[in-house]
């Protein structure tokens, strides 16, 4: 093929390509979308949003708390306890049992259902796995549910609501612009979807505060930056550039509680404001993967290799508790806290290498490398992995701190492969 073809096929595919993107720019398919059933029997369908400013994209996490473990049957009970170096007189002190209640933490793409009974919630996946949580630990629930079909909004009180089952969002003809930016760190820059104070991700939700001592709102799409200003402060640049120094709420101070970045990178980082330095907003290029772009959960596979070199291949369950592609692993590095699919991971390693006694090495994937702190999922409360045998072999057990690495297979369909575009 001669360089003149050659040239000719690049510019067809990319005119294809902006083709496809500029489709799917107005079309809303990274909004919410489902069916409502009310405790009375009626439905609505339509867009929906969780809370008053909260959880609106497939990409956003639903949060609860799972009512038991049933990994924990396939163990000795002698092997689950915590182990503490405390001895006194020779006596050894300090064992306990573990703890072995686990969050569930997925996103809205990868759940078919969520059904509520009394102070039960049942959310069953899109590979018809089900779970059952405390209601009462279901925070996002808890706080109701808004939707709008097209005619008008209605909000549902969680009491109100039977079950939700969630639909490919259809054609929107009207769609508010998601966030998105990049934010600044001395630990690097994050760039994707945004979530301010891990709730407002919308051009049309505000940022509140105080000015020159009166009470001031501005909609995200008329902002262009907000910047750190002595940790109880922000100073934010409007579009046509003039400042204002916003204080005096939680959002814009010191009191912010973070802010969620889908960098597709990592999945999603959560920013601390201690680590907090800046936020410049872009247009986002469209509201982000639809509900077909989450693949079916998978079962973790892979190898564990152990401190005395031993090594076991099989199903893994992490933590005594993730066993799928799309649970994550959670743990922060220096104010920036990293929730990521098991999907995206390769390896786990512990024991010094690059990540030194105090950190955990994660490889994804892609080939990017973080040095993770021994906290959350990565520290002493972690209750160790089982792995099951490929051919039916009875389950095997370690501990948390006789393994050395974890590595795992890459799944057949990987975390949606464009999150940011």
């Amino acid at each position: 093929m001669g360089p003149m073809k050659t040239l000719s096929c690049i510019l067809t595919l990319l005119t294809g390509l902006l083709l496809v993107t500029s489709t799917r720019a107005d079309d809303g398919q990274g909004f919410l979308y489902g069916t409502v059933t009310l405790t009375d029997g009626t439905t609505h369908q339509g867009r929906l949003r969780f809370g008053e400013a909260e959880e609106a994209f497939w990409g956003h996490y639903f949060n609860s708390r799972k009512t038991g473990n049933a990994w924990a049957e396939l163990v000795p009970q002698e092997q689950l306890v915590e182990k503490r170096p405390v001895h006194i007189l020779g006596l050894k002190l300090g064992e306990r049992s573990m703890n072995l209640a686990r969050p569930l933490m997925v996103r809205f793409g990868d759940i078919a259902t969520i059904e509520a009974n009394g102070r039960d919630l049942t959310v069953t996946l899109k590979n018809n796995l089900v779970f059952n949580l405390d209601r009462f630990e279901a925070d996002d629930f808890a706080d109701g549910l808004q939707l709008w079909d097209g005619h008008e909004q209605h909000r549902f009180d969680e009491w109100k609501i039977r079950s939700i089952e969630f639909r490919p969002t259809p054609v929107l003809a009207e769609a508010p612009d998601r966030l998105h930016g990049t934010v600044f760190t001395a630990e690097g820059a994050f760039t994707g979807y945004i979530q301010w104070n891990r709730e407002a991700c919308l051009a049309t939700d505000t940022l509140d505060g105080h000015a020159n001592k009166s009470k001031t709102s501005l909609r995200f799409d008329t902002i262009q930056s907000i910047e750190k200003r002595f940790g109880e402060s922000s100073q934010v640049t409007r579009n046509d550039g003039s400042t204002v120094v916003l204080s005096g709420t939680r959002e814009a101070g010191e009191n912010n509680r973070g802010i969620y970045v889908d960098d597709p990178r990592f999945g999603r980082v959560l920013v601390s404001w201690g680590a907090f330095q800046r936020l410049d907003l872009n247009p986002a290029p469209h509201s982000g993967p639809g509900y077909g772009d989450f693949p079916v959960a998978q079962e973790l596979s892979g190898s564990v290799t152990l401190t005395d070199g031993r090594r076991l291949n099989g199903r893994l369950v992490f933590d005594l508790d993730e066993h799928l592609s799309v649970e994550t692993l959670d743990a922060p590095s220096r104010g920036i806290h990293y929730t990521i699919p098991f999907g995206m991971i390769e390896s786990i390693q512990q024991g010094g290498g690059d990540a030194g006694r105090d950190y955990v090495g994660v490889t994804l994937h892609s080939g990017e490398s973080l040095n993770l702190e021994r906290r959350d999922d990565l520290g002493p409360g972690n209750a160790g992995m089982l792995v099951l045998g490929r051919n039916d072999e009875s389950p095997s057990y370690v501990s948390w701190s006789d393994i050395r690495q974890v590595s795992f297979d890459r799944p057949s369909a990987m975390f949606p492969p464009i999150v940011s575009r």
